[in-house]
């Protein structure tokens, strides 16, 4: 397993279990799926609607619950200081823990310096080991700064072959904040390049784990999803190589500013 040391000092492994839109009575056993091929990192969001399958899977998983990773965010609608705190604890409550490892806000918002505040005071108590935020622009950061005491240690955005978001993820590099991936696979879409195509073959490995090992090979965290155990296996075993400096700036060229997602700026709250 690697591993990314945050600001912090706290660890977070590299490659981590998506949940996006997998459904509460799918996701038990997908995150079983992911614990037992070997993912010690699950990422979940109270939007989702699934912590409760998640956290069940914890559970049914016999995975001690400090050897795993869990992160989770705070949805649009429970932004501002109280409702933050009580997002939290629902939250908690649903997954049947009481920390969480990651605590995220979802999208940038104006009320987000109170949202802040409220995760700096539970990041104090010891009731999250990491805070951080999720979809973040670089003038959305300078923004949050303003106010915030604590600097957020991670900033889960898209980011995948067509959308490196270079400007932004040099800035988090200069401020010591970790950058992670949320859809790296385009949807799908990268099986249609033909670079990642070649790229299969030579090193004998899927389009899906050569993006994977990229976003790796450029410090970046990375969550793919899949319901597939076999898939989810499969995901997963990318520590046998490496890209070669060529290759991953060949991959870095495919950039096109290109989004699957919302824009931040454009999000409808």
């Amino acid at each position: 397993m690697i591993t990314k040391k945050l600001s912090n000092g706290v660890e977070i492994p590299m490659i981590g279990f998506g949940t996006f839109k997998i459904p509460n009575d799918q996701v038990t056993e997908a995150v079983k799926s992911a614990l037992k091929a070997g993912y010690r990192h699950i990422d979940t969001a109270a939007i989702y609607r699934n912590e409760v399958g998640v956290g069940k899977g914890i559970k049914e998983s016999q995975v001690a619950r400090e050897e795993i990773f869990l992160t989770t965010k705070c949805w649009n609608d429970d932004q501002g200081y109280q409702k933050a705190l009580d997002a939290f604890e629902q939250s908690c409550q649903r997954l049947q823990t009481n920390y969480i490892d990651l605590y995220l806000i979802h999208w940038p918002k104006p009320l987000n310096s109170e949202t802040w505040r409220a995760f700096e005071e539970l990041y104090q108590q010891g009731r999250i080991r990491a805070i951080g935020v999720s979809n973040f622009h670089r003038h959305h950061f300078d923004e949050l700064m303003k106010t915030a005491k604590i600097k957020p240690m991670v900033n889960q955005v898209e980011y995948t072959p067509r959308l490196t978001q270079k400007p932004l993820k040099t800035f988090l590099e200069s401020q010591g904040v970790a950058m992670e991936s949320w859809s790296p696979l385009m949807k799908g879409k990268v099986a249609d390049i033909e670079l990642l195509q070649k790229l299969s073959k030579k090193y004998k490995k899927t389009i899906v784990q050569i993006v994977i090992r990229w976003n790796i090979d450029t410090d970046v965290i990375v969550i793919p999803k899949s319901v597939t155990p076999q898939r989810i296996k499969e995901n997963f075993d990318i520590f046998d190589f490496r890209l070669s400096q060529e290759d991953i700036e060949a991959i870095n060229q495919l950039n096109k500013d290109l989004r699957t997602g919302s824009d931040p700026d454009n999000f409808d709250f």
